[in-house]
């Protein structure tokens, strides 16, 4: 994805909603980030960091996004997962963790009461996740 393509996605985000957009990390962050919690992010993830280093999306009732450089930092070791080949890199408003499973570009969404992966909200990569997020959070166009 170009500058441009986040550009037009974030310009989209910021007319349904208020927004936080953290600056972006740089790619020595990621790889420092990457090598001291023996983690390979997603390569489309990556991508995003550059751009926004977490952030908030869809206020109040969206999604908070964790960074490499500012907080929330991921926590490679966060209960809140299937188990120890996830890592949670946001949550939803109800709590629910975003996730990726170790060694694979896809994002998922974990029902934390249910202690399942939603299979309707499992995306090929982050940027897919991205594109849903206005039918994932019901807010439509």
């Amino acid at each position: 994805m170009t500058s441009d393509e986040f550009g037009k996605l974030v310009e989209r985000f910021n007319e349904q909603g208020k927004m936080i957009f953290i600056e972006g990390a740089t790619e020595d962050q990621i790889t420092q980030f990457e090598k001291d919690n023996d983690i390979v992010l997603p390569s489309k993830y990556k991508e995003w960091l550059l751009f926004c280093d977490g952030g908030e999306f869809f206020l109040p009732a969206g999604v908070q996004m964790y960074g490499v450089d500012h907080k929330p930092i991921i926590d490679g070791k966060n209960d809140d997962r299937p188990d120890d080949s996830y890592v949670v890199i946001g949550a939803l408003a109800s709590g629910d963790p975003v996730l990726f499973q170790k060694g694979d570009e896809k994002i998922y969404v974990y029902d934390h009461e249910t202690g399942e992966l939603d299979e309707e909200l499992t995306y090929d990569d982050f940027f897919a996740f991205l594109d849903d997020l206005y039918d994932l959070l019901g807010i439509g166009e």
